[in-house]
């Protein structure tokens, strides 16, 4: 297997907190120096979250545009995919980053259960969040934590409202929502594949202690990977992760144990379909 794996590390997300894992990165200046070491690393997108003075997850446009203004300088040529998660605000506030035109969005389709609440994705949400995100030229990533959630991308597809190919994650491993079980995985990727072609490109994320299975069925599979202290803030059992660095690491490995190059930045942006980096 030779195709590139583009990896993604999800530096921050809404819940962990330094309580959790000390090398969470918090301020923008910690987000900053983590997500540069996770590019070194190997890393080729940056998916983001920002936080306010009191370390909670907010959507404030100016702290993402300090964050995306720093991840350019210092990482030359990476994605950047800003969040527009339900955990940061509420209505279109979800939204309020997409004027700065990242390269990526998150996109949920559909609405499901976390352990605690629903994650709610109301339709017309849902289509406005499509509709800023093609008025800003931002690429959706379909965050599939349901297969309602493929086939409802599909259709949004077909009806213009995802003009481009869509970018399919599988988010596995979140209590009350889609388990990680290998025969769902690999439904999942003939699913896609069935209704976007062969070639599609896909993703998966594990969350938890689920991350390296998730990673390793992935590279394995021919898909991407995302991984990063958003999802998972341990080694294993008895060890915390020193870095997103570090987990980054861990699917380079795996990269190299299945015999696939791991993405550049180019790389990416080719098999994503994004616009070169000036």
């Amino acid at each position: 297997m030779s195709d590139p794996c583009i990896i993604c590390v999800a530096i921050t997300g809404s819940v962990p907190t330094k309580e959790n894992n000390p090398a969470v990165p918090i301020t923008v200046a910690e987000q900053i120096e983590s997500t540069h070491e996770a590019f070194e690393a190997g890393a080729s997108i940056a998916h983001c979250h920002v936080r306010d003075d009191e370390g909670k997850p907010t959507s404030d446009p100016e702290r993402f545009a300090a964050l995306k203004e720093g991840i350019e300088k210092h990482c030359p040529g990476m994605i950047i995919q800003l969040s527009t998660g339900g955990r940061s605000g509420a209505g279109q506030a979800r939204g309020g980053m997409l004027p700065l035109a990242p390269d990526m969005a998150s996109l949920s389709v559909g609405s499901n259960n976390f352990p605690t609440r629903v994650y709610e994705n109301p339709p017309d949400l849902v289509d406005w969040l499509a509709a800023e995100m093609r008025e800003h030229g931002v690429k959706p990533e379909i965050e599939a934590f349901d297969l309602s959630h493929i086939f409802q991308a599909k259709k949004m597809h077909d009806d213009g409202r995802l003009p481009e190919l869509p970018y399919v994650q599988f988010v596995m491993g979140v209590k009350n929502a889609m388990p990680v079980d290998r025969e769902v995985f690999d439904f999942y990727i003939a699913t896609v594949k069935r209704l976007f072609g062969a070639d599609a490109p896909w993703c998966a994320a594990g969350i938890g202690a689920h991350q390296l299975t998730v990673n390793e069925w992935a590279i394995s599979s021919g898909g991407h990977a995302r991984t990063g202290l958003e999802d998972n803030v341990r080694l294993d059992r008895e060890r915390l992760a020193p870095s997103n660095a570090a987990l980054v690491s861990r699917a380079v490995d795996l990269c190299e144990k299945y015999g696939r190059e791991v993405a550049s930045p180019t790389q990416a942006r080719q098999i994503l379909g994004l616009k070169a980096h000036a």
